[in-house]
């Protein structure tokens, strides 16, 4: 059984563990170098009236994902950014549906319109659970350069809430 809630102080350690596994295998984020908890209670807390985040927990409260929305200088005010991070084996549980009704809940109360996913175009885990949810295609980056140094194609998808 998966239980969804805002994260506590003590949850960003894990979420920055889950986060690193994906991170180190690489492929399906934009993020390349490791994060620490501190890094994720920073992120929690810049533009904490403007966004949302949920973390995902198994029957032994541990976590399994997370998931957050806020505002992105590139989209305009009524429009939030997704991020969704669930643990490596653990996909098509669903955690990512679990996760998504606490976020898109959370945009509309937030007065957010839409929400934005932006996918690298070699996710195809991604890609096809952010278009089970309902999100459609609305632009496509070529060329976007990683921290990394890596060079790949982002889709945006849009959902309106």
């Amino acid at each position: 059984m998966i239980t969804v809630r805002q994260p506590r102080g003590l949850d960003s350690a894990n979420m920055a563990g889950l986060l690193n596994e994906i991170i180190e295998i690489g492929g399906t984020t934009a993020l390349t170098r490791p994060v620490t908890g501190d890094d994720l209670n920073q992120w929690m807390a810049s533009n904490s009236d403007q966004s949302a985040w949920h973390v995902a927990l198994d029957e032994y409260e541990k976590v399994v994902g997370f998931q957050w929305i806020s505002p992105h200088p590139q989209l305009p005010a009524e429009a939030c950014d997704i991020a969704t991070f669930v643990q490596v084996g653990r996909t098509g549980l669903g955690i990512g549906s679990a996760l998504f009704s606490a976020t898109s809940a959370a945009a509309k109360q937030l007065g957010y319109v839409w929400i934005n996913a932006r996918i690298r175009a070699d996710n195809s885990g991604g890609l096809i659970y952010y278009q089970s949810r309902g999100f459609r295609d609305w632009h496509f980056d070529e060329g976007v350069s990683l921290a990394s140094g890596q060079i790949v194609d982002k889709i945006s998808k849009r959902y309106d809430i």
